[in-house]
């Protein structure tokens, strides 16, 4: 009975076997790191550290820390503007080091759409 179509040997090529191999240990490599990233705190100032703000891996705002001093009744536009800053600063923190993270463990396929060919 003849065969259609498939590889010839009936086989996954050697260079698909590696690549699906490859993939596997990425994949297995951005799980671990994006767990350890989710456990993450980036921390940033605002108003020369009369705001600070900290960030978890999971996007979330996990404090806030305001001086007595930037506590001022009579400007609370002025509090608004500096938590909103100390919190964008401090996300911006968290996806530029989860962006450089998962791009090298990613960078190692390489080629076209990140594979190699």
């Amino acid at each position: 009975m003849a065969r259609r179509g498939g590889f010839p040997g009936g086989g996954i090529p050697g260079n698909m076997n590696n690549l699906m191999k490859q993939a596997q240990r990425m994949q297995k490599q951005m799980e671990e790191k994006t767990k350890e990233l989710e456990e993450k705190v980036w921390e940033a100032t605002a108003g020369g550290g009369a705001v600070t703000v900290k960030v978890s891996g999971k996007k979330e705002v996990v404090e806030v820390k305001l001086s007595e001093e930037v506590v001022d009744p009579d400007d609370i536009e002025m509090l608004q503007d500096l938590i909103v800053a100390a919190t964008n600063e401090a996300l911006r923190k968290m996806e530029e080091e989860t962006s450089e993270v998962m791009g090298s463990i990613a960078g190692g396929l390489g080629g076209f759409g990140g594979f190699p060919f």
